[in-house]
């Protein structure tokens, strides 16, 4: 990752892309681009090749989520989405998270919090806030029948991998996950590094879905956890 970071925003108020742009060159992050619409978006990502791309869901001609679903299956390089919406529970989100976001935030969030979001997902980490995500996986994550099928695979884990993905697919970040389980942070990264990679995940985001969706961990079983 050597470089200066660079990202692309895409949303169709003028307003909030040129708000964004100056938040993130003031913390030396390059726009290499702004677009109005989700095409505009693809065709940016594709030209530039930026590190993150911030995506508004509600756009017109093509939303937020099908840009999303565009750039993600047809990436070449390590692009990573994260969406921008105005509300805290949207079943736009859900959806964008399975279409290949990296996380979400809301478009009222600080400008800190802003440069330190795209810095995460540019360093191959995945933008979980662990209360909204959990609330916004119990009420819009299906139970799929395919989707566990598909991924039996998880009797490849090792019992301690399984325990630290059912942990995981609470919100925990690294650090809680070292508490919970009295481990280092190292062999915790280490743990969630081996469980991505035997499930052909891309990040935390598709292992919380992939959690919920194959029946690893319900709804119900959330109760205290984080």
């Amino acid at each position: 990752m050597s470089g200066p970071l660079r990202a692309v925003i895409a949303d169709d108020q003028a307003l909030v892309r040129t708000g964004f742009r100056m938040i993130l060159a003031a913390d030396g992050i390059e726009v290499a681009a702004e677009a109005a619409d989700g095409a505009e978006a693809v065709a940016a990502v594709r030209s530039t090749r930026p590190d993150v791309v911030l995506m508004d869901i509600r756009m017109p001609r093509m939303d937020g989520i099908e840009a999303t679903r565009q750039i993600m299956s047809g990436r070449t390089n390590e692009t990573r989405v994260i969406i921008l919406t105005t509300y805290d529970l949207d079943h736009y989100v859900y959806a964008a998270l399975t279409a290949g976001a990296s996380g979400f935030l809301l478009k009222d969030v600080s400008p800190e919090h802003l440069v330190a979001a795209v810095r995460l997902v540019r360093s191959g980490d995945a933008l979980l806030a662990p209360t909204i995500t959990r609330r916004l996986i119990e009420r819009f994550a299906p139970r799929d029948e395919a989707k566990a099928d598909l991924h039996r695979d998880l009797s490849e884990l090792t019992p301690r991998e399984l325990e630290v993905l059912r942990l995981l697919a609470t919100g925990l970040s690294n650090a809680e996950l070292a508490d919970r389980l009295t481990l280092s942070a190292t062999t915790v990264k280490t743990h969630v590094a081996r469980i991505l990679s035997k499930l052909g995940l891309r990040d935390r985001v598709q292992a919380v879905v992939l959690a919920y969706e194959t029946g690893l961990i319900s709804p119900g079983g959330l109760s205290g956890a984080g």
